[in-house]
């Protein structure tokens, strides 16, 4: 994901997969499908629609909350397996959008959107795509967070039988997003990526397009760390921040900061402090490339209160400097080292 969140969302309803595969899916869901070609009942317990034999299952939610937060989910095991479809499998490819204009948005990543047939996304992350992309999709399937695990089940499902199917994300799908976990499940389901020609299409990360934002803070070495626990204990997120803090990284910190996790970033702000001087260069971007975009040059020392502000939320990347960043004419600058080589 990159940053997988930003809008307060409903807990999942009681459903099954369109594709074969027994899944939460939403009510709150824009399926703009019609069940993979064919028709269906609005009923929450109806049965899968694309020839797989699938068994109807109840789930419950975790989100438990109206808030802005990371996408968590106590989602069932899969359900279908591949022996459960008969048709030829499409093509799956996950796809980073980028950081959420169309501008940022790779021609690799534009073709593949056209070249599928279905697209499968968290909801924010399908309002993303540009309408002229959306238009030649023969369908969408969209749900609100707290569905990650359902909606990248729902894309296999689909490939399995026989779509073209891009599930889709912001950033690059190889960071913290989707890329892992559908090759874990098509694993899971008996299948192999080369049955669905598995492609994950590059995009380009928050930290890279929120550090365009602010200069040049990551010439040097970077780490990344995210402050969503709802996968990662907060103990071990603790330990790699202690670990990345002492060192000289640059260090790239996603999911700062939702009203349920507060605790979380405060304790980051604490870790940092530990390491690190107050006057340490740290840029703050929210929904780079994005309407409500906003960006901020500011110390390490004042990060903490800013924690309350409006420009940190799960939209936000913050990039806190290493021992030599400096700020220069508004701009966060990382050396790599050539002063230390060359005359300049």
């Amino acid at each position: 994901m990159s940053t997988d969140t930003n809008a307060d969302a409903d807990a999942d309803a009681e459903s099954t997969s369109n594709c074969g595969a027994s899944s939460d899916t939403s009510e709150a869901s824009t399926d703009r499908s019609s069940s993979c070609g064919a028709s269906s009942s609005s009923d929450d317990s109806s049965s899968s629609k694309c020839g797989a034999s699938s068994s109807s299952a109840s789930s419950s939610s975790s989100c438990g909350t109206s808030s802005s937060d990371d996408e968590s989910s106590n989602e069932k095991e899969v359900g279908a397996t591949v022996d459960d479809f008969d048709a030829e499998p499409g093509k799956l490819s996950a796809v980073g959008l980028g950081p959420g204009h169309p501008e940022g948005m790779t021609d690799r990543a534009k073709s593949a959107l056209l070249e599928a047939e279905h697209i499968v996304g968290y909801t924010t992350y399908i309002d993303l795509i540009p309408d002229e992309i959306t238009a030649e999709a023969d369908e969408l399937y969209d749900t609100p967070m707290c569905g990650e695990v359902s909606r990248t089940e729902e894309a296999i499902d689909r490939a399995l039988a026989g779509n073209d199917v891009a599930i889709v994300g912001s950033g690059d799908p190889n960071v913290y997003a989707l890329g892992g976990l559908a090759l874990e499940i098509l694993e899971s389901k008996g299948a192999t990526a080369s049955m669905v020609d598995f492609e994950a299409v590059p995009g380009v990360p928050a930290a890279q397009s929120c550090a365009a934002r602010l200069g040049a803070p990551l010439v040097n070495d970077t780490v990344s760390i995210s402050l969503s626990d709802h996968l990662v204990p907060m103990p071990e997120i603790e330990s790699r921040l202690h670990a990345a803090a002492k060192e000289s990284f640059t260090i790239t910190i996603y999911n700062p900061w939702s009203r349920k996790r507060r605790e979380n970033f405060e304790k980051a702000c604490e870790i940092l402090l530990a390491h690190r001087d107050e006057d340490t260069p740290v840029g703050i971007v929210h929904g780079a490339g994005r309407e409500d975009e906003q960006v901020l040059i500011t110390e390490l020392g004042e990060l903490e209160e800013l924690g309350e502000d409006e420009i940190i939320d799960m939209t936000t990347t913050i990039v806190v400097g290493n021992e030599d960043t400096y700020v220069w004419d508004d701009r966060m600058v990382t050396p790599r080292g050539y002063e230390t080589k060359y005359d300049y």
